[in-house]
């Protein structure tokens, strides 16, 4: 077990200079002493059990007005900024419509993913995780663009209010409670797509999508309208059994939705983004967790087909890494993105070493496990590398502990592997206690996992 205390960071350290104090970027961020990454909303509201439930069986009202972060762009360069830095096509994106905007480095490896919206002509706005907001405003402030940036960090960062609230409505009841809170049918809306509302004498703009197989809407506009609409939201679902999910609830639904929240950004050690090292504080770079560990960060890099964005890549304009996804298109794949179930036996016993006088497991949060930004864990199938698992925890629509993984291609589902679970050495993150390894066997299911079980995995 590690001891030594580690050395702290100047307030205002690059990334390079963090990795260069650390020796190497494995070190900097498996030690890193950022505190556990926690939604700054309301944990529950009832209890997260009851909340997971709601988005499969009436409707869930979420609050995502704090988590994440708002990056907006105007001028007349903002849409060539994303088209030369994302591998979506932009031909037909047109204000009004919405996509999941995934960027990647020269070498074609992942730096993350997040949700763009085309609000009026040249006006945008990138919502997610700071990974890839980073690296856009980097290539916004370096590479000579037009474009005028408003960066909205997540209320964890900024002082005072957010600009803009966001409540997502999710579930078998949520057209019912919009058709309620607008009074009147909701209108036709391609998924993906925005559509405008009045609710409680407010403008609300409207993202047309689904959560785990379930319909529903994400509403949003100015903050300081935002209390009149959620009261307005609440008075509408109270016919149709809405609940309010808490942070613990919400931060499990991607689970179900087979969406990998951060993958560690391949930004670390190319020349390619040495002048993004250069330029990002080491603070915003996370924390690494869980038991794969190597020495070379490259070996935590994905492509976008590791993580099934391949079917995003379009190559019907020039993009920062074309070449390099071209010649990952043209070869057999190397991994799969898929579900892992954990068996619920292997699972309890690691949980009932706390009650043991020898040294314990690492501790099993519930619902979320994830006790890094950046969690990646082994799988090992007959004994060797298998892949990657990158987030894990409890859903209880399930009855079951899921996570979301890489594996190698030709591992079919139904497959059974073994997730290692702790790490070894113990790293000095605050959030992890002294404790051993243990091996949890699971069974490959596919990602988004709630059709197989309702089909076959509940059933064999």
């Amino acid at each position: 077990m590690v001891t030594a205390s580690p050395v702290p960071a100047p307030a205002s350290e690059t990334l390079a200079e963090g990795i260069a104090r650390a020796g190497s970027a494995e070190q900097l961020l498996r030690h890193s002493p950022a505190r556990p990454t926690v939604f700054p909303v309301t944990a529950e509201f009832s209890n997260w059990r009851s909340e997971q439930l709601s988005w499969r069986r009436s409707c869930a009202l979420l609050d995502q007005s704090h988590h994440m972060t708002d990056l907006f762009l105007t001028g007349p360069d903002a849409l060539r900024l994303l088209a030369d830095t994302g591998v979506n096509s932009f031909a037909r994106f047109a204000p009004g419509g919405a996509k999941q905007f995934v960027a990647v480095t020269e070498e074609g490896l992942l730096v993350g993913d997040a949700i763009l919206f085309h609000l009026e002509q040249d006006h945008l706005d990138l919502v997610g995780h700071p990974m890839v907001i980073d690296w856009v405003q980097f290539h916004a402030e370096t590479g000579g663009y037009r474009v005028q940036l408003q960066r909205d960090g997540n209320s964890i960062v900024r002082r005072g209010a957010p600009t803009l609230y966001r409540y997502e409505l999710q579930g078998p009841t949520a057209l019912a409670v919009v058709e309620q809170l607008i009074g009147g049918p909701v209108p036709e809306v391609r998924f993906f797509r925005t559509a405008e509302f009045e609710v409680a004498g407010h403008r609300v703009r409207a993202l047309r999508h689904g959560m785990a197989g379930q319909p529903g809407f994400e509403l949003f506009g100015p903050w300081a309208q935002g209390e009149a609409v959620h009261d307005a939201i609440l008075r509408a679902g109270a016919d149709h059994d809405l609940v309010e999910v808490g942070a613990k609830g919400y931060s499990t639904a991607n689970l179900e939705s087979g969406w990998v929240p951060a993958p560690l950004p391949a930004v670390f050690t190319s020349a390619s983004t040495a002048a993004y090292r250069d330029w990002l504080p080491a603070a915003r770079a996370g924390s690494l967790g869980g038991s794969f560990a190597s020495p070379d960060i490259e070996d935590y890099s994905l492509s976008p087909d590791d993580l099934g964005y391949g079917r995003s890549v379009a190559f019907d304009h020039d993009f920062l890494g074309r070449s390099a996804l071209e010649a990952v298109a043209a070869a057999p794949p190397r991994r799969r993105k898929v579900t892992l179930v954990w068996d619920r036996r292997d699972v309890a016993a690691a949980q009932a070493t706390l009650f043991d006088e020898e040294l314990p497991a690492k501790f099993i949060e519930l619902p979320k496990a994830r006790y890094a930004l950046h969690h990646v864990d082994e799988v090992r199938h007959e004994g060797a590398h298998a892949g990657l698992s990158l987030d894990c925890g409890y859903v209880a629509n399930e009855r079951s502990f899921l996570s979301l993984a890489t594996v190698a291609a030709d591992l079919a589902d139904g497959s059974e592997v073994v997730v290692v679970w702790g790490e070894e050495p113990n790293s000095r993150k605050p959030q992890v206690e002294p404790h051993r390894q243990v091996e949890v066997r699971a069974v490959v299911a596919p990602a988004p996992f709630p059709g197989y079980a309702s089909s076959r995995y509940r059933t064999s």
